[in-house]
């Protein structure tokens, strides 16, 4: 009888089990053909994050983790603490790199980088650290907001509904005069159209210059949104900001000089050819250049470019919610997530994966290391040798070696996107130091 009615509970728990299990299939089924729940209509000019996170708050939720500080050995920030004042009402602000590393101010002496630069944070800070940063004491034109806020809405405004007027319009801008017409940092309507969630590029900078660059290798008059591939729409989204630029013209129209190419050294001809400068280096007189963040032009020199891979895949990976496949919007490091970035693809241990990370950017660290100290040695006796008679030239072996040096430094990945290019460049750097060096010694 005790034998009947073990087999009668045992039984009743496997069946049990056996309809909880159906249950949860069906339930899992059903979760993964509804991943986009519509439960608000998206306007066309919505760039509150918040109203789109109503129809995805897994996607939300993740943005709002990019106020997270986390380091990584030699990237991210940690939080530091400060007290917030009338001028600056941030409570915590990342490493000053000044104070790290003194040769940043010999470098861009004369330049409002050399009165405050610091460590990268995530995208959450991107509009109030631009806000609040020292060098607005300098002043910077309405253009850098083009890359530190959500500006398609603003720009559509200002525009009447033409966007490449709102472009022109927002850059004429004092840069505080621009910020009144922005409320956000990079938004979900900067990448994608609110009809159907698909992935769009906003900027008409960005526009213009892969117009322009796409020359170069043949095909004329691109239009990225309607001839580009989903998966380059996967690197283009987040390459409207993360490149090379500069000011150009009375109006500082945003431009990306690509129109030789996007390697460093086809930049440094660009500008070389047009006789472009950022500043007067205070103390060599170099007609200087300030190298920003070519993360797209450097990534695009490496392997991961070659093999398909693109920004999104690395830096926003695909994760499960319940049965729900999403894109990882907390934008950070592949080394924070290396699990979901990397081994997707490579199929060794998270250990060998960092350390082979870790091994490259070892070694661009250390011939960054050696650059910049003969770059600072360079330029501290070209100021002490300013009636050299050939002084114009060694301004100009100055100029090129220190954006060279610049483009790589200015890298975000640390050499990880291209380690072959980026050693390429800094040889280069290197290589034009020692002409300086041997015109002084003469």
């Amino acid at each position: 009888m005790k034998k009947n009615l073990f087999i009668i509970v045992l039984s009743i728990i496997v069946t049990t089990s056996c309809i909880l299990l159906a249950l949860n299939i069906l339930e899992r089924k059903t979760e993964a053909k509804f991943q986009i729940y519509q439960l608000k209509d998206i306007p066309a000019l919505e760039d509150d994050p918040a109203v789109w996170g109503v129809n995805f708050p897994y996607q939300y939720e993740d943005y709002l983790k990019t106020v997270d500080q986390k380091r990584t050995r030699y990237g991210g920030s940690e939080a530091i603490e400060r007290k917030a004042t009338g001028d600056d009402p941030r409570k915590t602000v990342s490493q000053d790199k000044l104070k790290i590393d003194k040769r940043f101010i010999t470098m861009w002496s004369g330049y409002a980088f050399s009165k405050d630069f610091r460590e990268e944070r995530g995208h959450a800070f991107m509009l109030v650290d631009q806000l609040y940063t020292e060098r607005q004491k300098v002043g910077q034109p309405g253009t850098c907001i083009n890359c530190h806020a959500s500006t398609y809405v603003p720009m559509m405004k200002l525009g009447k509904g033409d966007l490449q007027k709102g472009f022109h319009a927002l850059n004429k801008l004092p840069y505080f005069e621009a910020a009144k017409n922005v409320g956000h940092p990079v938004s979900c309507i900067d990448c994608h159209n609110p009809k159907d969630m698909s992935l769009r590029v906003t900027r008409p900078a960005f526009i213009k210059g892969i117009k322009e660059y796409k020359k170069t290798q043949g095909v004329h008059d691109y239009d990225v949104n309607t001839m580009a591939s989903r998966q380059e729409m996967k690197t283009y989204s987040c390459a409207q900001c993360h490149v090379e630029y500069y000011f150009k013209g009375k109006d500082k129209t945003l431009t990306f000089p690509w129109s030789k190419g996007i390697k460093a050294d086809e930049i440094l001809e660009y500008y070389n050819d047009i006789e472009f400068k950022d500043w007067t280096h205070k103390l060599t007189k170099a007609n200087a250049l300030k190298a920003q963040h070519p993360e797209f032009e450097t990534y695009s020199q490496g392997i991961h470019a070659r093999s398909g891979v693109s920004c999104v895949d690395c830096h926003m990976p695909f994760k499960k919610v319940g049965a729900i496949k999403i894109t990882d919007h907390h934008i950070n490091s592949p080394m924070l997530k290396t699990n979901k970035s990397c081994r997707t693809c490579h199929n060794v241990s998270e250990k060998e994966l960092l350390e082979r990370v870790n091994n490259i950017q070892d070694k661009n660290h250390e011939m960054k290391d050696i650059v910049f100290d003969a770059l600072v040695v360079y330029i501290k006796k070209l100021e002490k040798n300013q009636s050299h008679p050939q002084i114009e030239e060694m301004r100009k072996l100055q100029r090129d070696a220190q954006f060279l040096f610049d483009f790589v430094e200015a890298e975000n990945s640390n050499g990880f996107h291209a380690p072959q290019e980026s050693a390429r460049v800094l040889l280069k750097s290197l290589n034009l130091i020692k002409k300086g060096e041997e015109l002084l010694q003469k």
